[in-house]
Formats: C-alpha cells, sequence, structure tokens
C-alpha cells in the first residue's frame, strides 16, 4: 500500500504553492480529487488525481447567509438551531448557484428570533454586515407572521391592531393585520417582544393556535419547505 499524505501537502508538492494558498484552494472549492471536489485539507491522499478546477483563486470564501424553515423546537438554543443546518437538509430548489462547502457552515451567527411556539423563517449569517443590518436596524425591519387564530375574524377587530393601545396597564404595539381566510390571519410587527402576538390576539378575542414567520424586511422564505435550508442569494437585502 502507498502511504498517504495530507491533501494540502499534496497540493504544495504539486503546485509550489504556500499552507496558506494550499488551504485557500481546498476550503474554496477548487480542488479536485478523482474528479470531486474534496474542501478538507486533512482529507487522505495516495494514488488520486488531484487538480485544480478552473479559474482557482486562493481568497477566502465569500462570507454567506443562510435561510432555514425552522420547525417547532420547545426551549430553543443556538446549538439545536444550527444542528438543523445539515448538508442534506439544503431545498432541493435552492434558486442561489451558490457551491455547497463546509465552511459554510461554521461562524454563523443569529439575530431576531422567532416568538415562543412559533415555526418558519431564521437568518443565520457570516457577513458582518447583514448582522449588523439585524441588530442596528431591527427596530425599523417588518417582521411578517402567519397567525392561526380561534375565534372570530373580522375586518373592524384586525383594525384595531392599527394603533397603539393599553391594555391591563400593559402597552401593546400597533400592527398591520389582514384576513388569510377562516382561520388565518397576517400580522406585520417592528421588533416583536416576546409574547406579543398572543396579547394583540386576546385584546380582539382571538386564541393563538400556531404562528409561522414568513418575512423579514424585504427576505421572505418563500416555498422553501418546514426543516430546510437555503443560501440567501448576493443580491437579497434585508
Amino acid at each position: 500500500m502507498t502511504d498517504s499524505v495530507r491533501l494540502s501537502k499534496h497540493l504544495i508538492n504539486l503546485l509550489g504553492c504556500s499552507r496558506r494558498e494550499a488551504q485557500l484552494y481546498i476550503e474554496g472549492g477548487w480542488v479536485l480529487v478523482n474528479g470531486a471536489i474534496i474542501d478538507e485539507p486533512q482529507f487522505p491522499i495516495s494514488n488520486h488525481v488531484v487538480e485544480l478546477r478552473a479559474n482557482a483563486v486562493a481568497e477566502p470564501l465569500p462570507a454567506i447567509t443562510l435561510l432555514l424553515n425552522q420547525p417547532l423546537i420547545p426551549s430553543v438554543t443556538l446549538e439545536q438551531q444550527l444542528a438543523l443546518l445539515k448538508p442534506e437538509s439544503r431545498w432541493d430548489e435552492d434558486p442561489s448557484d451558490i457551491l455547497q462547502l463546509k465552511g459554510h457552515f461554521a461562524r454563523l451567527s443569529s439575530e431576531l428570533p422567532l416568538q415562543d411556539n412559533a415555526t418558519g423563517l431564521q437568518v443565520f449569517t457570516q457577513d458582518w454586515r447583514t448582522l449588523r443590518k439585524l441588530t442596528d436596524d431591527r427596530t425599523r425591519l417588518e417582521q411578517e407572521y402567519v397567525v392561526q387564530v380561534s375565534g372570530e375574524i373580522s375586518a373592524q377587530k384586525l383594525k384595531r391592531l392599527a394603533h397603539a393601545q393599553m391594555i391591563n396597564g400593559v402597552g401593546l404595539p400597533g400592527c398591520k393585520a389582514s384576513q388569510q381566510n377562516e382561520e388565518h390571519i397576517r400580522m406585520v410587527l417592528k421588533d416583536p417582544s416576546e409574547g406579543v402576538i398572543e396579547r394583540l390576539c386576546a385584546s380582539i378575542d382571538l386564541e393563538v393556535l400556531a404562528m409561522k414567520r414568513i418575512r423579514i424586511g424585504a427576505v421572505s422564505m418563500g416555498k422553501l419547505p418546514l426543516g430546510q435550508w437555503r443560501y440567501c442569494s448576493p443580491s437579497q437585502k434585508f
């Protein structure tokens, strides 16, 4: 048997590049091993054919943002959320043409948590500009929820939610609300505090049965299936 060497070391010997350049080529998805992309510098090489893809560049991976349709997770933590971002859980119909790489699952941050007992759009990002937008502008970013309720829905009731109000000494913000069907309403709020959707619905005699966030700012979840994720394309801005 032929002794194996790390892919990164093999690439250094093959190209005469530096260790850093070899790592960047590999982690950037530019290295083919027997015709398949390998992005692990520690991958063992023996009698393999190793080559660079066309137009390869030894540059750090661009920061990416992932969108997840998060299922219901009681007392969710960031670790539990990140565990849902499995490579095999990527949406088959992801419209982006971004090559999936292991480096995309490192150093992810998340802001704007879902309401308790809610499913729907969750954002994970490596991009400091996106993270800054979600934090600095959180009081101005709209969040849209589809809320399943029990009780009688009427235009008159929903109109009352448009203005801030005081209920039993508790202040409630104004929000945009519209009826979707007999059981569902759409609610648009800015930086909703925990439990505010339930309190707003209770103020018009509606009980919340379930809720799903479908949009943050200008980015909507679209048809992304529950439990799956996709890349946020560089052209999408919150």
